[in-house]
């Protein structure tokens, strides 16, 4: 591996890059196993991709918030390191493919010198925080969520309580009751409110997208600002403990919530806050710097020759920004996929004639703050030399697609290709549909949703079907009637057929030219729910027949061979297969990590680095008598049932009331001090356990 060494001034971020550098030695060295290694990567953003040998890198951009210098430091990193394109998610990062693992330290290292982060982006984690992409500018918004994204983002990025959840946390912000943020499909979602001209927040908590759709529900009215940080990790440690571990597809928090009911969680969330330290944590807007847009003195003149375009444009691009004098405008980027050399000349054109900032958006987009209305002319002259001018930002022509088959292990079919023509399909024989806000379209390659198609009016997911002769055909699930209604409230669609990929344009036509003809101003959302779901599986049931494909349909869209359903290993989740050995090891270090916090008088951090210490070591000794481990809390009660109350390890106590003491006791200096030294006794008792166990299995084995 080339060597490398960090010039960081933060030491934390430089000691998070070097500990990735030593572990991709030991991992090639064969002393990590390879899940243990696959769940460390992946919380520093580094994601295995379809494509053997070679890594996507994931970058984190809290609310989708990117400055110029941040935007040419990560152009950059992809020249260097990729291939000099980069992807916006449906969760406002950038991500970049095709990388070396041995160079992803240099990378970091790279990125980390304009304050650009991997750590968490990826694996078992709070993912990236996401907001309104207009948060700031809004007409609508009682005030900018922004700063209060930001102070979630920054104070849970690293924090020991969750490291290693069961799954995945996402958390979004709205600006207003447009509910642009999507709260209702998250695990945390916060919509911007205000009473009785105090700040605070409507909380959604429990929403989630996949094979399960859930709808979020209401944890909270309104909540002030300054209790959604305690709230959040209230909500992470309920999670952390009871949350599934074992079987993926039902580790979400959505299904937690589901099981035990909302009351329930939130008796447990009150249980933990003696627990917290913090039990109001102010978050000081106006300290949050706010980009301010450049003086420009002097107005360029542009000639612009095709007007009816430029009006077109206008229409469909320029969002109403509520600082006066100014215009936000909206760049239709398709399928979220642009490269380095635009994207090094759009942060030069921002930094010289807007506030130096862009805002990638939750549709893949990009939008950029703070134009003065006299200098629209002149941008739209400066976007068009990059590409950049294509109508129909946020409209029916702009869908949404996942990379799918593309760069995904999971990807079954084609989301980039069908997505590509889709638009086609509209531009020529739809334009109508060009400025039309009300129909969204959306596309994922499977059924984890990353591209958001069973929130979607019209939603397509990638499958495949056999022919009665046994031929695999690439296939689209059609989904229909889903929509945000705003202030948290949404439908989910619902699967109505399933149809050979090549035919998912006239699925399309179909379901438009019914919606053009019978609609009758009717948004799509309240004329599918007044027809129901038979009423469009008629008139699209016979693109369902498989007997009559063409060699054709056997081409994905995009491809020119035939098609082979390859499904690989999804790291979304990052499962993790832990040895025993290596968990006494985690332990061990899990307690250096407490005494760390302690010496940095973090007591909370030291706590729960001792709490998860406490559970791993008992997990280790659950996992050498074959027992499941679904759950935290299963866990400390497996453990008091078959080793303390059977006598097999004196602890004084049971298990449960000597782990459960972070529950019962305010997270001090003496406290933290005293569980410090319960985790490291525990651990030499288990190990001790495990050794003795050990050698009477060799002494029988010998004696047979």
């Amino acid at each position: 591996m080339q060597s490398f060494r960090t010039e960081i001034e933060n030491p934390v971020v430089e000691n998070d890059i070097i500990e990735l550098a030593n572990k991709i030695e030991l991992f090639h060295n064969g002393k990590i196993d390879e899940e243990k290694f696959r769940s460390l990567r992946l919380a520093r953003g580094v994601y295995g991709q379809r494509q053997e040998g070679v890594q996507m890198i994931r970058i984190k951009l809290p609310y989708g918030k990117v400055k110029s210098n941040q935007l040419r430091r990560i152009s950059e990193v992809s020249d260097e390191y990729s291939r000099g394109r980069l992807h916006i998610t449906t969760r406002q990062d950038i991500q970049i493919h095709y990388v070396d693992l041995n160079r992803t330290p240099e990378l970091w290292a790279e990125l980390e010198r304009d304050d650009i982060t991997l750590r968490e982006a990826c694996g078992n984690t709070v993912r990236n925080v996401t907001a309104s992409e207009t948060a700031g500018i809004d007409v609508n918004e009682p005030f900018d969520v922004s700063p209060y994204a930001d102070a979630l983002f920054r104070f849970f990025l690293r924090n020991p309580i969750c490291q290693e959840m069961g799954r995945k946390f996402k958390v979004s912000f709205s600006s207003s009751d447009e509910d642009t943020g999507l709260s209702y499909m998250h695990d945390l979602g916060f919509i911007a409110k205000t009473k009785n001209g105090e700040r605070g927040f409507k909380v959604m908590i429990g929403g989630g997208l996949g094979s399960q759709p859930r709808h979020a529900d209401v944890l909270y009215k309104f909540l002030a600002t300054d209790k959604i940080i305690p709230v959040m990790e209230g909500v992470l440690r309920v999670f952390d403990r009871h949350g599934e571990r074992k079987s993926r597809a039902k580790a979400r928090m959505k299904f937690l919530l589901k099981d035990i009911g909302l009351d329930a969680f939130k008796a447990l969330i009150e249980e933990e806050q003696n627990a917290i330290e913090f039990k109001s944590v102010t978050i000081d807007a106006d300290a949050y710097k706010v980009s301010k847009p450049v003086e420009v003195k002097e107005i360029p003149l542009v000639d612009i020759k095709n007007q009816q375009a430029f009006e077109t444009w206008k229409s469909t691009n320029l969002i109403p920004q509520k600082q006066e004098g100014f215009v936000a405008i909206g760049i239709k980027v398709l399928l979220g996929d642009f490269y380095t050399d635009k994207a090094r000349l759009l942060a030069d054109l921002v930094e010289k004639y807007a506030a130096g900032e862009l805002r990638l958006t939750l549709r893949q987009n990009i939008v950029i703050p703070f134009v003065k209305r006299e200098l629209v002319p002149f941008f739209y002259k400066e976007l068009e030399k990059l590409g950049f001018v294509e109508a129909g930002y946020n409209k029916a022509v702009d869908i949404t697609a996942c990379p799918g088959t593309d760069t995904c292990n999971l990807g079954i079919a084609s989301s980039t290709g069908i997505a590509d023509e889709l638009e086609r399909v509209i531009k020529a024989e739809y334009p109508q549909y060009l400025k039309n806000e009300d129909l969204v379209i959306k596309i994922s390659g499977c059924m984890n949703a990353c591209g958001q198609h069973n929130m979607a009016n019209i939603g397509f997911q990638g499958m495949s079907v056999r022919t009665p002769d046994k031929l695999v055909a690439p296939a689209l699930q059609v989904l229909l009637g889903g929509g945000n209604l705003g202030n948290g409230n949404a439908t989910f669609a619902d699967k109505v057929v399933k149809v050979p990929s090549k035919r998912g344009p006239e699925a399309l036509r179909r379901i438009l030219n019914d919606f053009e003809a019978n609609a009758n101003g009717k948004q799509f959302v309240e004329y599918y729910k007044e027809k129901g779901e038979k009423y469009f599986y008629d008139f699209l049931n016979d693109l369902q027949d498989v007997t009559n494909l063409t060699q054709d349909d056997f081409i994905d869209w995009g491809e020119e061979e035939k098609y082979v359903k390859e499904i690989g290993i999804g790291e979304c989740a990052g499962v993790v297969i832990d040895l025993i050995a290596t968990l006494f090891l985690e332990s061990e270090e899990k307690i250096e990590n407490a005494k760390k916090s302690f010496e940095d008088r973090v007591y909370s951090s030291a706590i729960y680095h001792a709490y998860s210490s406490l559970v791993n070591s008992a997990k280790a000794l659950l996992l050498a008598e074959n027992k499941k481990t679904n759950t935290h809390a299963g866990i400390i009660s497996q453990f008091d049932e078959l080793f303390v109350a059977s006598g097999k390890i004196d602890l004084g106590v049971e298990f449960s009331e000597l782990i459960y003491q972070i529950k019962k006791y305010a997270p001090t200096q003496d406290f933290a001090s005293k569980y410090i030294e319960n985790a490291n006794q525990f651990l030499d008792k288990v190990r001790a356990y495990r050794e003795a166990e050990t050698e009477i299995n060799k002494l029988q084995k010998k004696a047979v």
